[in-house]
């Protein structure tokens, strides 16, 4: 990762904890961020990741690994061949935040999260008109809906990034795609885990130093039950209409996770 980028990422860190979304002045003073995770691509691998859903279905063997550290990053690839147990849909994602060999972070009610890294988007990732997921924040288990969402989505023709709470379909904020493809974004998101009205979220993208969204919603609903999971990884919906389903690939590196205590 480039040096500008680690700046933006620590400057961003040391300002924000203050503005910590869903919290008093008061509150913000006394708190900080203290970091509670920091893989390496290069000397953790996959094994960063509470779990590795590659081609879960087995859809595509010959394209084996579909996820894998590479260098400094993690690459998540996207076959159009590859189908997920739901056939009408592609998935290659990881989930959640492991700390060692058997233990994992669990985001709980009342917590406050943060995570920061970078991802890159090559232009051959397209917005499409259905869902094509990047992150998400889950209940874990099979068939929980996701409670949030950054996606790629096609808006009357325009292709987009946005962050959605899902199940209440409120849109936190959306921004053009085009200028952040083929270079590498910097990604700030936070949480406060809460049911009802108690929950909050901010996100921000940078890309080249500069503040390119910086979006949050307070007194919304972010819990579903038991805990909040995050996942990572291209999950995406077969019906686009766009025409814009190809082979492609994510990139994320420098992944951080954080909690307000």
């Amino acid at each position: 990762m480039s040096t500008s980028r680690r700046v933006v990422l620590g400057a961003a860190l040391g300002s924000a904890a203050g503005a910590a979304v869903g919290l008093s002045t008061t509150a913000a003073h006394a708190a900080s961020w203290q970091q509670k995770w920091a893989p390496s691509a290069s000397g953790d691998g996959l094994g960063a990741f509470e779990t590795v859903e590659d081609d879960r279905a087995n859809s595509h063997p010959a394209g084996h690994p579909h996820i894998f550290a590479t260098g400094d990053n993690w690459r998540f690839t996207m076959h159009t061949v590859d189908r997920d147990t739901s056939t009408d849909r592609q998935r290659q994602e990881v989930t959640g935040l492991r700390t060692s060999g058997s233990s994992y972070l669990k985001w709980t009610q009342g917590q406050t999260w943060r995570l920061t890294y970078s991802m890159y988007i090559p232009s051959s990732l397209k917005a499409t008109t259905t869902f094509t997921h990047i992150m998400q924040m889950k209940q874990p288990g099979n068939g929980t809906s996701p409670i949030v969402v950054q996606s790629l989505r096609r808006v009357n023709g325009r292709q987009t990034i946005e962050l959605k709470l899902a199940v209440d379909d409120i849109l936190v904020g959306r921004t053009d795609l085009d200028p952040l493809h083929d270079r590498w974004t910097d990604v700030d998101f936070q949480i406060k885990v809460g049911n009802g009205s108690a929950g909050s979220v901010r996100w921000i993208l940078k890309s080249g130093g500069s503040t390119v969204i910086d979006a949050s919603k307070a007194g919304v609903d972010t819990f579903l039950a038991d805990r909040v999971r995050p996942k990572w990884g291209i999950y995406r919906s077969l019906g686009d209409t766009s025409g814009s389903l190809q082979d492609t690939y994510l990139l994320l590196t420098d992944l951080r996770g954080y909690q307000l205590v």
